[in-house]
């Protein structure tokens, strides 16, 4: 059944008028007045909804029941990823949305490509929420994860917000890691990934990443993109201590 997100408040019994992203989409599938479709507004659960009129550029459905569905994991990982080119940063966000990731935390690294600010990030900030969403509707998750503005590394690094204080494991990818993946500890709740861009973290970066609590890990003798290393850490993750 086609599913969709939509950013409004949902009840059963409701009738409404889809957005018109949404709306096109559905028109895009050739969808007729009687059939079903899935809603969900990333605060938990799913609705299934029936298409009750096609206009040239409106859609309206009714909503008909509601499914308390939770497909989140239970091992909670934040994903501080720094900013690569369009393409690798929209691919990571959508690889670790469909992965689990619960909060992606992008961040100013020494090396990065691509520095924004002003109207520009904010405007980066929206196409990275809807690369999650799209990818939420794909995966079938009923919560969108979190990205938070971008902020610059060492200010994060200085002053870490309350989740990334309080998680099990901090840790930082590094090609001089010092663990690998089997060292890390039978049990954890919660993890704080660090990964680096294109061209990696300088030297005074993973000296104040050790300094704040990160702890170097290694994934093997491969080197790994920057747009892979995420999704890649938060499968081990999920196979360690998630619903893998």
């Amino acid at each position: 059944m086609p599913r969709f997100y939509l950013d409004a408040d949902l009840a059963i019994g409701t009738a409404l008028t889809l957005p018109e992203g949404v709306a096109r989409h559905v028109q895009v599938l050739r969808m007729q007045p009687g059939e079903a479709i899935t809603l969900f507004n990333g605060r938990g659960g799913e609705y299934q909804a029936t298409i009750t009129a096609m206009g040239k550029r409106n859609v309206d459905v009714t909503l008909d029941a509601f499914d308390a569905a939770d497909r989140e994991s239970p091992f909670e990982i934040t994903l501080i990823q720094s900013v690569s080119a369009s393409e690798r940063m929209d691919y990571t966000i959508q690889k670790a949305t469909e992965l689990g990731v619960a909060r992606i935390v992008p961040v100013y690294s020494q090396y990065c490509q691509q520095r924004l600010s002003g109207e520009r990030a904010e405007k980066r900030l929206t196409h990275w929420q809807a690369v999650a969403q799209a990818a939420c509707e794909q995966c079938e998750r009923t919560r969108v994860p979190e990205i938070a503005p971008v902020i610059a590394l060492d200010k994060l690094l200085a002053s870490p917000p309350a989740d990334l204080k309080t998680a099990d494991l901090k840790l930082l990818l590094s090609p001089v890691g010092a663990i690998r993946a089997g060292g890390l500890p039978l049990e954890a709740k919660s993890a704080a990934v660090l990964v680096g861009p294109e061209g990696g973290l300088s030297e005074t970066e993973e000296a104040a990443a050790r300094a704040a609590g990160f702890t170097p890990l290694i994934l093997g003798p491969r080197i790994l993109r920057t747009e892979t290393a995420g999704p890649a850490i938060a499968a081990i993750l999920q196979a360690r201590y998630g619903d893998y």
